[in-house]
């Protein structure tokens, strides 16, 4: 299993925690807001997919309708935060691992100066555009819960419904589609009775980095989640590849 797979089985391990503090509310709201402003305004969700992403996963952590509709209406120019725009940042990890970072933020001095001191105390370094995200792919990622499903099974259904690519990720089974292809294959995956257990827009490593050390591991790890746990900060990526017993080990 690749190094990407490892560090996303670690997010979700954090995300009750991170509900329970309230910060993905914040970030969902945040990414709501992003996703009508990056679109035109365009708030139907039937007509922007990554607005209808961003909502079925506010949905599926039960954020209350009207946050979810403030949000919409900070991307017209209402209320507080409407000054909220995307930043995508690029960085080097111990190691030579790739880290692409997606911000939400309304002061990138200030989000950058965060983001370098978390970096630079954890052996990383800020990079230049374009010097991490030619490591990476931008693809849609469907999380399958295997359940009582084999790899066949859900492999043929996957390719069927229009998937690029699909990976064993032991308990879950990986589906990967083209961006704008995620939604329309999640839902049909669904309705033929699989289980979606997460789906996200994702950057895909296109090469990894080995990581064989065990305290370069647990470096790398923690300054993902020093970053993730930013509230200016939506996601992190990146291209470890790490050993199984060293991810136990968190």
């Amino acid at each position: 299993m690749s190094g990407h797979s490892k560090w996303s089985k670690v997010k979700h391990q954090k995300a009750s925690s991170d509900a329970a503090r309230g910060k993905i509310f914040t970030k969902l709201a945040n990414a709501i807001t992003i996703a009508v402003r990056e679109n035109g305004g365009i708030a139907d969700p039937d007509t922007n997919f990554k607005l209808r992403l961003v909502i079925e996963k506010a949905k599926n952590v039960n954020m209350p309708k009207e946050n979810i509709n403030r949000a919409i209406e900070r991307a017209k120019g209402v209320g507080e935060g409407s000054s909220l725009e995307e930043a995508i940042y690029e960085a080097f990890g111990p190691g030579g691992v790739g880290i692409i970072i997606e911000a939400a933020t309304n002061n990138k001095q200030r989000t950058v100066s965060e983001l370098k001191n978390i970096l630079e105390r954890s052996g990383g370094v800020l990079a230049a555009s374009r010097a991490v995200s030619h490591f990476f792919k931008l693809v849609g990622l469907i999380n399958i819960s295997r359940a009582d499903k084999s790899f066949d099974t859900i492999m043929e259904a996957a390719i069927n419904y229009g998937a690029i690519d699909i990976e064993d990720a032991g308990e879950t089974i990986e589906v990967y589609t083209a961006p704008s292809d995620l939604h329309k294959i999640k839902e049909a995956l669904s309705n033929a009775g699989f289980t979606v257990s997460s789906f996200e827009l994702f950057y895909k490593p296109i090469t990894t980095v080995p990581i064989t050390d065990q305290k370069m591991s647990q470096q790398i790890l923690k300054l993902l989640s020093d970053l993730e746990d930013r509230e200016d900060v939506q996601k992190v990526f990146a291209n470890f590849d790490i050993p199984d017993q060293f991810l136990l080990t968190q």
